[in-house]
């Protein structure tokens, strides 16, 4: 049995029709990886620029890249055999991308990873990558696309460079018209903030202060240099997105946080952070993960010391900011009113010193951290 405590790593589908640049993208977070290693899933190592990050090894069908990361070049049969294997601690993996071309429909790619048995993995999202310069031959060659953007927790119109104004707005208006809710963000060759997927890690061996350069940081200053029209992209935020910080020194209710979560606005991608439910569970804090549509909290014991508080961060596109802290603040417990005298008290005959009101909120605390715990990661799922 794996302790509910096992880290996991999010697993981030990305996909999109040929040509979309969704390759392009792939090597554009290889790039500017945020500290993480990151793990490649392709069906052919032609998708990843091999001769760019400098190969340290090559063991079968996985290639060691110079930067610490791994690809792996598999089919859709080997797919559970290679995650687990990415998944060892030994790998020191900390995201896990799968480039869905030849391997499988995102969908299906999806439901596997939902499916796993794997308590090491963690859904990180779908990723659809559209041109959006021929969307509409796209679409007219390709009508399954609709069915792909409407699964999707995020979706990246690429090459916004090429579409007018009023074009990019009509085909923004389609993407959103499938229905999938999905976040959606504009970008030019495939530049999107990885921070959207991912969030950063400074490792102590990777401390800025003193550290040897790597191929990263050359590729970046490739990136800035002398013939590049003097645009540099790796040094600032490539596609617009919003985010939301919430914190709480109150705990929150558990059933209007469910009813919040249950009702993410659409453009909201994902959510990460930390939960206090108070007396719903006074020896743990909850931690929250959501992408589009997912949701998982994982339980952990307070550390001594530790401030009691809920810090949520809310990451999307176009998404109402102070409406979603509102929302939230919302979600807290209300302050307990004055307790009621001796004679106003109704007390149970098997509990004479508890007042009934007293138990029966208790009992409602209760029933509303269910809600809560169908999202957490059974012992015997593992």
């Amino acid at each position: 049995m794996t302790p509910l405590h096992t880290p996991q790593i999010p697993v981030v589908v990305l996909a999109g029709f040929l040509g979309s640049g969704k390759t392009t993208l792939l090597n554009h977070l290889l790039r500017n990886r945020a500290g993480n290693r990151i793990g490649v899933v392709v069906n052919d190592f032609g998708a990843i620029e091999i001769d760019a990050m400098t190969v340290a090894g090559q063991v079968g069908s996985t290639v060691s890249l110079g930067n610490g990361c791994l690809c792996c070049a598999v089919d859709a049969s080997e797919l559970d055999t290679y995650l687990a294997t990415l998944t060892k601690p030994a790998a020191r993996l900390d995201v896990i991308v799968i480039e869905a071309s030849g391997l499988a429909e995102p969908r299906e790619l999806v439901r596997m990873l939902l499916a796993s048995d794997n308590p090491r993995v963690r859904y990180g999202g779908l990723v659809e990558v559209v041109d959006a310069a021929e969307f509409l031959n796209t679409r007219e060659r390709h009508p399954e696309i609709d069915r792909h953007l409407a699964v999707a927790d995020l979706v990246v119109l690429n090459k916004t460079d090429r579409v007018s104004g009023a074009a990019l707005d009509a085909v923004r208006e389609a993407v959103v018209a499938t229905g999938g809710g999905a976040a959606v963000v504009g970008a030019v060759h495939g530049r999107i903030d990885p921070g959207l997927l991912f969030d950063p890690v400074l490792r102590p061996e990777e401390d800025d202060t003193a550290r040897q350069l790597t191929f990263e940081d050359l590729l970046r200053d490739e990136d800035a240099a002398p013939g590049t029209d003097g645009h540099t992209h790796a040094g600032h935020a490539h596609t617009a997105y919003e985010s939301v910080s919430f914190t709480s020194d109150a705990p929150m209710d558990p059933r209007r946080l469910m009813a919040f979560l249950d009702s993410r606005p659409p453009g909201l991608y994902r959510i990460k952070g930390f939960t206090d439910f108070g007396a719903g569970d006074p020896d743990h804090t909850y931690v929250l993960h959501a992408v589009g549509g997912f949701l998982r909290f994982e339980p952990r014991p307070w550390a001594r010391d530790e401030a009691r508080r809920t810090q949520l961060v809310l990451i999307g596109s176009g998404i109402d900011t102070d409406a979603l802290r509102q929302e939230l603040a919302a979600c807290r417990v209300a302050p307990e009113p004055e307790p009621a005298g001796p004679a106003g008290a109704r007390v149970r005959p098997d509990l004479p010193d508890v007042p009934q009101a007293r138990r029966d909120a208790d009992d409602e605390l209760e029933r509303a951290m269910w809600g809560v715990l169908r999202h957490v990661r059974r012992p015997d799922e593992d």
